[in-house]
């Protein structure tokens, strides 16, 4: 499956950005060393080569633009509810997984309950769409409101979209 997930990063431009965005993703599919992948492979926004994924699959998206701007504010806030709805999704599925289901049966995943309890506290891969330049999950709204204070005076706080596979 894919999906779009961004990287807020600190960057003097958009190259620098999208450099920086580029080291995130690269860590969340493995190919640095110290890196576990949670994600297949990625295209960013400016890759024009592939026809499956990137602009061919979800349009056009920019490489990568300041948090300040109408298009950053926009992709920020697309993010945050994305990752809102996939967290309420799971948390829903955990609730009935614990109303409807014995322990002894959630131990043995009837219904796939330890995978949604596992999607819940995921701090990388499919239930988490936005990320630090440390390729940190940003799982609660403390966190991104702490990375947006940090940057918004200094503007250099960009996002940069990915189409991940997974």
């Amino acid at each position: 499956m894919h999906m779009i997930i961004y990287a807020l990063v600190e960057a003097s431009t958009a190259e620098e950005a999208l450099s920086t965005g580029q080291t995130v993703f690269d860590q969340l599919v493995g190919a640095e060393p110290q890196s576990c992948a949670v994600f297949d492979y990625y295209v960013t926004f400016d890759e024009v080569d592939t026809t499956v994924a990137g602009k061919a699959r979800w349009g056009d998206l920019p490489t990568a633009v300041p948090i300040t701007s109408e298009e950053g504010e926009e992709l920020l806030e697309r993010a945050w509810e994305t990752i809102k709805k996939e967290f309420q999704r799971n948390l829903n599925q955990v609730k009935i997984a614990l109303e409807e289901h014995s322990d002894d049966e959630i131990m043995r995943d009837k219904g796939l309950a330890r995978h949604a309890f596992q999607r819940v506290g995921a701090s990388r891969g499919p239930s988490i769409c936005l990320y630090d330049q440390h390729a940190t999950g940003i799982r609660h709204r403390g966190h991104l409101d702490r990375l947006l204070e940090e940057n918004r005076e200094n503007k250099t706080c960009w996002i940069v979209p990915a189409d991940v596979h997974f």
